[in-house]
């Protein structure tokens, strides 16, 4: 409660703070906006480089291409979750609201992207396994991180005071964070349908031919920048919302 009532609102400044103030601002928006062109842009070569510049391969066919948007959806929920991690130790050390937006933003993002790669796994699997869904390692893995960041998700949404809510999903995020090593090492560890890692291996170089390798790498520039722009968004918008609900418990505290 005393951290509701010593929390002060943002006070707009006045005279050439308040120029220097709606300039911040609007740099801000310029970066956001060349962001969201680079993205556009990104994700069209993509576009192009998954259906026109990389080859069929020769025994799935052309379902085969589902595999350059699978794969970089994987790594950018991956790239989200680490985000969840760090930020969440950080906030848990620092006490800052800045980082518990940022961890927010990226588990929201990451619960999507992991949503969107178990669903081109199950379009992918269907026609090469015979399967929607079989509880194989790397599948079973993937399931329970995507249950444990979306309890982080109702976690937040459900605990009304928000500095226990932040300290509780913060460990979630970092606890969670175990499983994303487990899913990338299950083919390795047990026998799967999946094969192998063909890109990120420790041993050796990647296996796939240039064409293809190119095209990936293409796809998971896209999704970063796709990240990248959302993630700005998002935490633009749950520092907007903390200050909301900072104002809306101070004023019910006040009797207002």
């Amino acid at each position: 409660m005393s951290s509701i009532l010593t929390r002060e609102p943002i006070a707009a400044p006045a005279g050439r703070d308040a120029r220097r103030f709606s300039a911040g601002f609007g740099k801000q928006d310029r970066v956001l906006n060349v962001l969201f062109v680079l993205t556009v842009v990104a994700m069209l070569a993509a576009l192009y480089a998954i259906f026109v510049y990389a080859p069929t391969e020769r025994v799935m066919g052309h379902v085969q291409r589902i595999f350059y948007v699978h794969v970089s959806l994987a790594w950018l929920s991956y790239l989200a979750f680490l985000v969840v991690f760090v930020a969440s130790i950080v906030y848990l050390w620092r006490r800052d609201e800045r980082w518990d937006a940022a961890a927010r933003a990226s588990a929201e993002i990451g619960v999507v992207f992991t949503t969107l790669f178990i669903i081109s796994g199950s379009l992918w699997g269907r026609p090469v396994w015979g399967t929607w869904w079989t509880w194989d390692a790397r599948l079973t893995t993937t399931a329970i991180l995507w249950f444990i960041y979306v309890a982080y998700l109702m976690l937040r949404a459900y605990v009304p005071d928000m500095p226990r809510a932040a300290r509780y999903a913060a460990v979630l995020g970092i606890v969670g964070f175990v499983d994303v090593p487990i899913i990338h090492m299950s083919v390795v560890w047990w026998r799967t349908l999946h094969p192998e890692p063909t890109v990120a291996r420790l041993d050796s170089s990647p296996l796939l031919p240039p064409e293809m390798l190119a095209t990936l790498v293409v796809a998971s520039v896209a999704f970063g920048l796709l990240y990248v722009t959302l993630m700005i968004v998002r935490v633009r918008l749950e520092r907007a919302r903390d200050e909301v609900r900072y104002l809306q418990q101070a004023l019910s505290l006040r009797g207002e």
